[in-house]
């Protein structure tokens, strides 16, 4: 399945599902009809710039909090927006903003920030969804968890860490093939709802809207389909098997372990949230899609990454990490895929043919995108339409090597 029929039958069935509340949800243990009908509304292209901000006010959710010195992000001299042609027409850094539906937008060189914009009614304290970035920060746990021999090698089998997956389609898979998304389990990106839903919108359904069910549990039953580590299948139940995998292996719940290991050490300036499958004692972080963070401190993970793995100058991520992570296994050219998706490396993707560029992508138009030979980070929040135009995706790349190449100017 190419990357847009899987953002686009994600979004449409996220905002066709049924609003319909069964007598098994509507008992006091679950969400109300009125949480399930708001969140079955989540990607309506109507609401969407709304609704992808603050989601803890509408899904279950675990705190990450902020602690000690915050990463101050300096600012540099002015980056000069380029103007954007399309169709024969010249934009303007606003109207390619709208035309691509951009909530906020930060652009940072040498580790200084040079562009920030906030659209729509949001602002520096606005915590947004970032989708499946979620799935790079979650790789950069499992550097740290590997960094301190919590996890003690990735060729280790997912069945050594978590017994419950020892005899399904997991269990053989090394945590190496999960992280490259090819643990050749049978599962298929696909959001087909209605009388005979996929196991992907079910999923959805039961884990994310109604809370029934955890997202990872399909994970203790479901087949094979290939050799592990033969095929490229984007499956954000690898990313949630390896958040299972974490909570094993260092004996701690991933908020726990992300506020700790991560977010303190970044220097966060704001306090953020996972989403969750269920409340508290009942439920887990959905590490494959659901990080909430404000605008600054996702630029802080994109200049984390571009760093090597330093945070102000102090090293959070083991060293080499995120070169391994960001080392792409490029995509066969018989691999229907959309045309900026050239190869993915460990929960990560390779978006363009940029040497060494690399990007955390999420549905809706999420970007943090890393250029590490001009040394610019670029983070884009967006609220994307459920199908999203053909264009959307290319002009965004496209307009990120304009920006990459941008002069800056003198500070006013």
């Amino acid at each position: 399945m190419s990357i847009r029929l899987w953002h686009a039958t994600l979004a449409a069935g996220v905002a066709l599902a049924p609003a319909a509340l069964s007598a098994q949800s509507a008992a006091p243990i679950g969400p109300s009809p009125a949480v399930i009908a708001m969140r079955d509304q989540w990607l309506n292209p109507a609401v969407n710039s709304f609704t992808f901000r603050e989601t803890n006010k509408v899904f279950e959710s675990r705190d990450v909090p902020r602690s000690g010195p915050v990463w101050p992000l300096v600012n540099g001299s002015m980056l000069a927006m380029p103007a954007h042609q399309s169709g024969g027409t010249t934009m303007t850094y606003g109207a390619w903003a709208d035309r691509t539906f951009t909530n906020a937008l930060l652009v940072m060189k040498d580790g200084k920030v040079v562009f920030e914009d906030y659209r729509n009614k949001s602002d520096a304290a606005t915590r947004f969804i970032s989708f499946s970035m979620a799935k790079t920060f979650t790789a950069l746990l499992v550097g740290i968890a590997l960094g301190e021999k919590k996890i003690r090698s990735l060729d280790d089998k997912v069945g050594d860490y978590v017994p419950e997956l020892k005899t399904g389609g997991y269990g053989n898979a090394a945590i190496r093939q999960v992280l490259q998304m090819r643990s050749g389990v049978d599962y298929e990106e696909r959001y087909d709802f209605g009388a005979n839903p996929s196991l992907a919108a079910t999923i959805h359904t039961k884990a994310i809207v109604r809370n029934q069910m955890r997202f990872a549990d399909p994970a203790m039953t479901i087949g094979k389909k290939t050799a592990p580590g033969s095929t490229f299948n984007y499956a954000t139940l690898d990313t949630a098997v390896l958040g299972w995998i974490l909570e094993q292996a260092t004996g701690e719940k991933l908020e726990t372990y992300t506020a700790s290991r991560l977010w303190g050490p970044l220097g966060a300036e704001a306090s953020a949230f996972w989403m969750a499958d269920g409340p508290p004692g009942n439920g887990r972080a959905l590490n494959g899609m659901g990080y909430n963070a404000v605008l600054r401190d996702f630029a802080r993970l994109g200049q984390l990454m571009l760093d090597g793995g330093q945070a102000n100058g102090k090293q959070v991520i083991p060293t080499g990490w995120v070169s391994q992570m960001t080392a792409m296994i490029p995509f066969p050219d018989q691999y229907a895929r959309k045309a900026e998706f050239k190869g993915y490396g460990f929960q990560t993707w390779q978006v363009d043919d940029e040497p060494g560029a690399y990007s955390a992508v999420g549905l809706g138009g999420q970007f943090i995108y890393v250029h590490p030979k001009t040394r610019t980070v670029i983070v884009k929040l967006s609220y994307n339409p459920p199908v999203e135009p053909e264009w959307l995706t290319g002009e965004v790349i496209d307009y990120f090597h304009a920006i990459v190449r941008a002069p800056v100017t003198a500070k006013p």
